[in-house]
């Protein structure tokens, strides 16, 4: 058998026939658990929205249920941060493989119990704390599932493909957008919705949770059986703790560096996708308006994303992330305008909601390709998982700020506040970066 040789430079063209299929075993199966990582992320604000009275009070304002719709969405990106301090580390250590088949497990328990919850009217208060309590315990372990994962597809990807590779791995966001949208589209055309007690809030929400276990569970099943280890992280010389490595000298700085790009991509995400259809549904924006606009920005962002991570692989990361930036101060709050101004004109609600959406979307394109080019490979799980995971936390708590800046400007344009602070972040961070789109993955120090 022909020895499967990891690069030093990038000389793809010579790599062994063993080694590319290693490379697109772990590339297919990151991109499948980013999908699941972002099915789950969608399904409170996306299948919980229309149901979402099943766990409350019938008392409730809509300020309250909003906020809960909020909390729940939050408590998952909360999570991360912890799952990646936790399994980046024991990526580092003991294998990107073997993390992730442990955190694949987790994950799809976590997400099997959900469906099986009771509401409101059976535990009270409770119904709410534990789903709550839930979401946090998924988002730890998926915290860990792109923490390792990620990096043991990129570490395969040939160093002018890996824009490319990068973008693919993260077109799980509008992918799983897409699948969770239509799922719950179809869902809400056959079974009855609307009042708490309506049969799509007692029992019709746990159809896409359900398919979000059962899809878990083949990824556990798949990194079990087919996919290998990491030769970079094989043959790297292993550090004695991680997380020191990491949080010192350069490394630190360029964690801050991340940390501000990060910020403000997830902010521009939670100020769209994030806050869309609660918001939307609270200015009685008939549901099915809302996930029409939201499937048209996830379906363009599907083709899109491969085109801006080649384009990043061409031009530069940092300056394809400036750009975006820049769109994001100056189109996304047009186009939510446009759909917050009239909420109840369907042309409206779908033109300003799809594009606002959309280009919150396509730096997510980038962002994978982007933090992995920062760290060397003997801390690369830990500082890509924290890179990532870090700056969600202070944007997951996006519904209380919309509440603070209601006291100062009218409610319904609040987002629009949290979408162009995310995009100057972008801005700022991509001029604080370097572009490294040349240094192959083995040689970055």
């Amino acid at each position: 058998m022909t020895e499967a040789r990891t690069p030093k430079s990038d000389e793809s063209e010579q790599l062994s026939p063993e080694y590319r299929a290693n490379g697109r075993k772990a590339l297919g199966a990151a991109m499948w658990g980013f999908f699941v990582d972002m099915y789950d992320v969608y399904l409170p604000v996306v299948v919980l929205a229309p149901a979402i009275g099943y766990f409350t009070d019938a008392n409730w304002t809509p300020v309250q249920t909003a906020t809960l719709t909020a909390l729940i969405f939050a408590s998952s990106l909360i999570g991360r941060p912890l799952g990646s301090i936790i399994f980046g580390a024991m990526g580092d250590k003991l294998g990107r493989r073997r993390t992730t088949i442990i955190v694949a497990g987790g994950f799809s328990v976590s997400t099997g119990l959900i469906a099986l919850m009771p509401g409101h009217a059976t535990l009270g208060v409770w119904a709410p704390i534990i789903l709550v309590v839930l979401r946090l315990l998924d988002g730890v372990f998926l915290g860990g599932e792109y923490t390792a994962a990620n990096p043991l597809a990129m570490e395969y990807a040939p160093q002018k493909r890996r824009g490319l590779y990068g973008s693919l791995l993260n077109i799980g966001y509008p992918a799983a957008l897409a699948v969770i949208t239509l799922i719950t589209i179809g869902l809400l055309a056959v079974i009855p919705s609307g009042a708490a007690d309506s049969a799509y809030s007692r029992w019709g929400w746990r159809i896409p949770f359900a398919v979000g276990f059962v899809i878990s569970a083949a990824m556990f099943w798949y990194y079990l059986r087919s996919v290998p280890e990491s030769e970079l992280w094989t043959k790297m010389t292993k550090v004695k703790n991680p997380l020191r490595t990491l949080f010192t000298g350069q490394n630190l700085r360029r964690l801050g560096v991340a940390f501000v790009v990060g910020s403000g991509a997830w902010l521009t995400l939670d100020g769209t996708v994030g806050a869309f259809s609660s918001h939307m549904k609270g200015l009685e924006t008939p549901v099915g308006v809302i996930n029409v606009a939201v499937l048209i920005a996830a379906i363009v962002g599907v083709i899109a994303f491969p085109l801006i991570g080649a384009a990043g692989q061409q031009w530069g990361r940092r300056r394809i992330v400036t750009w975006l930036g820049i769109l994001n101060v100056i189109i996304t709050p047009i186009a939510l305008v446009v759909a917050f101004s009239d909420p109840h004109s369907s042309t409206a609600v779908i033109a300003g909601g799809s594009v606002a959406i959309f280009v919150a979307l396509l730096v997510w394109a980038m962002i994978t390709a982007y933090i992995m080019e920062m760290f060397p490979t003997e801390i690369r799980s830990s500082g890509y998982g924290i890179a990532y995971s870090l700056p969600s936390v202070i944007p997951a708590f996006y519904g209380y700020y919309m509440v603070a800046l209601g006291g100062i400007m009218p409610y319904r344009f609040t987002p629009l506040v949290i979408v162009v602070i995310g995009g100057a972040l972008l801005i700022i961070g991509a001029a604080l970066s370097k572009d490294r789109r040349h240094v192959h993955l083995a040689d970055v120090r």
